[in-house]
């Protein structure tokens, strides 16, 4: 990103959140080059999503900014600091809600707190409209609900950076919608930097500031969304960017 972007962000983007900064950084497993020569800048409190076609390296990605994974070439750094383990203030919401089953909700929210953690969690569960199911099992939740529980998980400790994996892929359409909604309303309160892995090219027009296209291990494209929050689906010249993305991945232009 270059300075003149960085100060077209909203203020609030300067406040909260971490920055991560990718430099020339390739991943190979075995023979096979997954990522080549990736750059990309984010700022502190930006939501940039990654989009692309089913293995073209995006969760691999996502995985290597948290620490999960390690570079076969180029550099991660977090916060300023180079990425050698899994990163300190930060959460990772993937598809499976990984909730524990033996566990009630407000105590599926509570894992790893310390000390008195339970008004923290009852909060976060406020937040995500789950506070009256703090007493229930996992099993009787919906799976929008779950997703809703791993949420407030991610949240109750404030997390300066927010890594999402395919977190709304199994939902249905109706319940995913609510979900975007939610997930950029917590965003806008805490103002965390948020890295979404998405295949819904239209949930990443609507929910980033940029989104980077990733095609072949590369990246070919990095588009940013100036319409004004809350976007809304349908609304024509966000059309028009998904088409234009759509395109690109599509290999029409």
């Amino acid at each position: 990103m270059t300075v003149a972007e960085t100060q077209r962000l909203p203020d609030r983007l300067s406040r909260v959140g971490l920055e991560v900064s990718i430099t020339g950084v390739g991943k190979r497993f075995g023979s096979h080059q997954v990522l080549t020569d990736v750059n990309l800048e984010i700022a502190p409190g930006e939501f940039v999503a990654i989009v692309g076609r089913s293995g073209c390296g995006k969760s691999t990605l996502l995985r290597m900014i948290a620490g999960l994974a390690t570079a076969s070439e180029g550099r991660i750094e977090v916060g300023g600091h180079p990425v050698t383990r899994q990163v300190a203030d930060t959460r990772i919401l993937f598809q499976d809600t990984r909730l524990l089953p033996w566990r009630r909700v407000l105590d599926n929210v509570g894992i790893g707190q310390r000390g008195d953690w339970k008004p923290a969690a009852m909060e976060a569960l406020d937040q995500v409209g789950l506070a009256s199911r703090a007493q229930d099992w996992p099993a009787v939740l919906s799976g929008g609900q779950r997703q809703r529980v791993a949420l407030a998980r991610a949240m109750v400790s404030h997390p300066k950076l927010l890594l999402l994996d395919e977190p709304l892929g199994a939902l249905d359409a109706l319940t995913r919608l609510e979900m975007q909604r939610l997930i950029e309303e917590v965003w806008g309160r805490q103002a965390f930097t948020a890295v979404l892995v998405t295949h819904d090219v239209s949930e990443a027009v609507t929910l980033a500031d940029r989104v980077v296209v990733v095609e072949d291990g590369l990246v070919p494209m990095i588009r940013r969304i100036e319409q004004a929050r809350p976007r809304i689906r349908g609304d024509a010249a966000l059309s028009e960017i998904e088409g234009e993305i759509l395109a690109r991945i599509l290999g029409r232009i």
